[in-house]
């Protein structure tokens, strides 16, 4: 089991202390010591002020501060925790994917999503009604534009004619794509495009919101992995390459006084036995040193014992 945190800008505003070099160092430095494998940052290069209102956050962009991060590790996993794909144009996603994978040693994974704001879709000049289309076609362009060479590419919305672009990722073939949501259509875009599949706990007002599907159990998640693994097979793609990652229902949060290591470890079993291969780990973001403190603990009550 490997384990991942996302820089805890959890609230706007946000606390200015975790939004600086010196914080973001802090942190990074901390997760690689503590033996954390990923660590990765949001993507909402234009949220509205009222999704922030009710209860939305702040956000750095990924590949600047994932970058910073990079100087500052030297095992650390790179994972955006999502890049919305549809906000940008692959080619560019995909140049700057390769320069952060071959400036960190081949560090990086392009964890990506669909996106379900309309107003920051708006305000960015894309289409809502056509992220899932934006999205494919995004998907089918990286993975070629980072292995090919004199790339062409005739799309509904991208077209190129022989587009080398270099240097290339450090990784081969090329970086890890992981795909986030929780919906079939996720799980058929894994099976077709991606290295991972990362779907989220999300009840059903979470769901309503965020336009995807219910996981509000262990059960729904095994469904989930159940179907993945059968679309898998209908493509012909090796499942047990495919990481999936998740958080622990169990435990409590590692951040509050009553976490309950113990309890934490048996969930992690029960998540490995359905093929969870991640675990996303929450942080606070109340402050710098409790985020660090929790970092810490963790690694001791848990990274330690496994």
């Amino acid at each position: 089991m490997r384990f991942t945190i996302t820089h805890p800008m959890h609230s706007h505003p946000y606390n200015p202390e975790l939004v600086s070099g010196a914080g973001i160092a802090a942190v990074a430095a901390a997760a690689e010591e503590a033996g954390f494998h990923g660590f990765g940052f949001t993507d909402h290069p234009a949220p509205s002020q009222r999704w922030l209102q009710a209860g939305g956050h702040d956000a750095l962009d990924p590949f600047v501060a994932l970058g910073f991060a990079a100087a500052r590790t030297t095992k650390l996993r790179l994972i955006p925790n999502i890049v919305v794909l549809p906000y940008r144009n692959p080619f560019v996603v995909a140049k700057s994917g390769a320069t952060l994978d071959l400036l960190s040693g081949g560090r990086f994974t392009l964890a990506v999503g669909v996106g379900y704001l309309k107003r920051e879709f708006a305000a960015l000049g894309v289409n809502f009604d056509e992220r899932a289309e934006l999205f494919e076609e995004a998907l089918a362009v990286i993975r070629s534009v980072w292995t090919s060479d004199d790339l062409s590419f005739e799309g509904k919305h991208f077209t190129a004619r022989g587009i080398t672009a270099h240097p290339r990722p450090a990784s081969q073939p090329h970086p890890p794509i992981w795909i986030g949501g929780n919906t079939a259509a996720a799980r058929q875009r894994v099976a077709e495009y991606g290295d991972g599949w990362c779907p989220f706990p999300a009840p059903a007002g979470l769901a309503r919101t965020a336009g995807t599907a219910v996981i509000d159990s262990m059960d729904r998640l095994a469904q989930g992995i159940d179907d993945l693994r059968r679309r898998c097979d209908a493509v012909g793609k090796d499942w047990s390459a495919v990481d999936v990652t998740f958080t622990n229902f169990e435990g409590g949060s590692p951040a509050s006084e009553g976490f309950n290591a113990d309890a934490f470890l048996g969930g992690l079993e029960k998540l490995a036995a359905l093929g969870v291969s991640w675990v996303q780990v929450g942080l606070p973001g109340d402050s710098l040193a409790h985020a660090v403190e929790t970092i810490d603990r963790f690694g001791t009550t848990v990274i330690d014992v496994i």
